[in-house]
């Protein structure tokens, strides 16, 4: 047997195996391509600026735990947009928005799309299991993302033809009308593979990162720095006590939350957004001050206090090395976001093909096996019979 031929049963074992979960996790990914600009629009949250100016944060925290006495926030994201409401997430599950101006809760904004995506992002990540069963399903997806990167690498090599001309070229990178059967599925296979690998191979070899400690620490290593230290679990915001009670949450200290806030809005003086991560206890605040749309770590600052409300640190992204910048890259390249609009709608148009090529990837593989005796569909593979040979 060929090398070609040996990567060709690779390829095509591989999108047997993992080619239904390729297939959730891509269509899964188009429908989350725009989840932030429609999460947006969906909440339609929107203040009036009044000359007495932002209440303190702290009164707002106040307006918050009346209307959720049983729940902490997780984190407050102010914007400078001054028709923005301030935002507070209880994690993906709820989010309550409070005027600024006037301390007034404004509701939940779009909880049935929020509601949607987070189902979405289940479905997507551990193929929909929850609790216990979700190291499973995500162990699933990750292997699928492994061999997914075997099945768009090994693609693009099989992809070349043994002979270059202008007719091999065509018939692998252009759609042809009028075909059907076995040749339209290796037609749509080979034009869409082609034009989708790029964006594909950046979408999946950072999904490989995302999935496993060893591939986000290789990062690390191959720009030569130790990989850093495994992070501590988060602290229990309060839940279950196992005897069918709910604990009580820790109430964080809001004594310096205002001051704290104050120098993180003045350290830089451009910013669009400032999130707030709310401490579970009496820990400190830390906030990240950001000046671009939330995907952007190189336009990040981050500023650390301690519990009694002093500046204990700053991180720039110019301050780290070279591994931890690509890692702060990996979740906003995977889903196109780095590249703003244009990147998300790359993503999406990727992920699609991706659903194309998984569907017509398992037809020529049903009808290789189970097709043979179809004339019919031998007729239909001549049309493209030259370039069917060439890669055979």
């Amino acid at each position: 047997m060929s090398f070609r031929k040996a990567i060709f049963w690779l390829h095509l074992v591989a999108g047997v195996l993992a080619g239904i979960i390729i297939l959730i996790m891509s269509m899964t990914g188009v429908m989350l391509a725009y989840e932030r600009q429609i999460t947006r629009l969906a909440d339609g949250v929107q203040v009036q600026q009044t000359g007495s100016g932002r209440l303190p944060l702290s009164d707002l925290v106040k307006t918050v735990r009346t209307a959720e006495p049983e729940d902490i926030p997780s984190s407050i994201i102010v914007r400078s947009d001054p028709s923005a409401p301030v935002a507070f997430s209880f994690g993906r599950e709820k989010t309550v928005f409070v005027n600024p101006y006037n301390g007034e809760a404004l509701g939940n904004g779009g909880e049935k799309t929020r509601a949607f995506f987070q189902w979405t992002v289940t479905l997507h990540r551990w193929l929909g299991a929850e609790g216990e069963k979700r190291p499973v399903g995500k162990a699933i997806t990750g292997a699928a993302n492994l061999i997914f990167l075997f099945i768009v690498v090994s693609g693009v090599y099989l992809w070349f033809p043994r002979k270059w001309s202008a007719a091999s070229l065509k018939a692998i990178t252009l759609f042809k009308s009028g075909l059907r059967g076995k040749a339209r599925d290796w037609n749509w296979h080979n034009v869409i593979g082609f034009w989708c690998a790029l964006p594909l191979f950046f979408v999946v070899s950072t999904a490989v990162v995302i999935s496993y400690p060893w591939a986000n620490n290789l990062l690390s290593r191959l720009t030569g720095n130790e990989p850093p230290p495994p992070r501590a679990p988060a602290a229990p915001r309060g839940g279950s006590t196992g005897k069918g009670e709910r604990s009580t949450p820790k109430e964080p200290s809001w004594q310096y939350l205002d001051a704290t806030f104050q120098q993180a809005s003045q350290h830089v003086d451009d910013w669009k957004m400032i999130t707030v991560r709310i401490p579970a206890g009496t820990g400190p605040f830390s906030f990240t001050v950001d000046r671009g749309n939330g995907a952007r770590p190189d336009l990040r600052t981050q500023l650390n206090f301690t519990p009694s409300g002093e500046l204990s640190g700053i991180e720039r992204y110019s301050d780290y090395n070279l591994g931890r910048k690509l890692r702060l890259w990996v979740r906003w390249v995977h889903t196109g976001e780095a590249g703003g609009i244009i990147g998300q709608t790359i993503a999406a148009i990727a992920s699609a093909g991706a659903v194309v090529l998984v569907w017509t990837g398992l037809m020529l593989t049903w009808r290789r096996f189970f097709g043979r005796n179809k004339r019919g569909e031998e007729v239909d593979s001549t049309k493209s019979a030259g370039a069917v040979q060439s890669m055979q």
